[in-house]
């Protein structure tokens, strides 16, 4: 079971220094695909692990963009207290599945960080980072939202703040993110937007 698991971790490791985070081959200039259903995984149960049993802590979004993908934190408390502060301010939830290792996870970041996009984050949504490690963390987390064999990572799931999902990028349409710009997120984020017609 571990030498699977190893065997795993390395080939996603020379496939993305080669592709990128991604399990398909998607480009970025396809549009994201809207989900009103959980999707269904086929992750192997051997790669899940339940979520970090860590005490629940503010969710580093509550103030601001998450720093990475903090393995340490408790993403389903992190996820609940984004929805309670979505409720309150009349924001989505934006959740993003992602690794400290993979570089679109990184190239997502800088996007989400840049004058064009920064200002969309704030005033619609409540950022939740969750991290799946080698594709073998918060993996039953990620299987209630996304399909993470077809979207790759980074991931993105935008959430009502009743928690109802309104879109998962199930179709990999972030997992290049290294070739998309910040027009293309941000037309992502003003399309899923509060109140956006979709």
């Amino acid at each position: 079971m571990l030498r699977r698991r190893l065997a795993l971790a390395a080939a996603i490791s020379a496939i993305t220094l080669t592709v990128g985070c991604d399990s398909g081959s998607t480009t970025a200039a396809q549009a994201p695909v809207a989900t009103t259903t959980s999707p269904s995984s086929s992750v192997p149960k051997a790669a899940t692990s339940p979520s970090s049993p860590t005490a629940p802590a503010p969710p580093a979004a509550a103030h601001g963009l998450p720093e990475g993908y903090d393995a340490s934190r408790n993403a389903k408390a992190d996820i609940q207290a984004a929805l309670a502060t979505a409720a309150k301010k009349h924001r989505e939830v934006l959740i993003d599945f992602g690794a400290n290792w993979c570089p679109d996870c990184g190239s997502l970041d800088a996007l989400f960080r840049s004058a064009r996009v920064e200002p969309l984050l704030h005033k619609d949504y409540v950022v939740v980072a969750v991290d799946v490690g080698e594709f073998d963390h918060n993996i039953d987390l990620a299987e209630q939202y996304v399909d993470l064999q077809t979207s790759g990572i980074p991931a993105l799931v935008v959430l009502k703040s009743d928690g109802t999902p309104r879109t998962a990028t199930n179709d990999g349409a972030f997992s290049n993110a290294r070739a998309m710009d910040p027009d293309q997120v941000s037309a992502f984020l003003t399309r899923w937007a509060p109140g956006a017609s979709t």
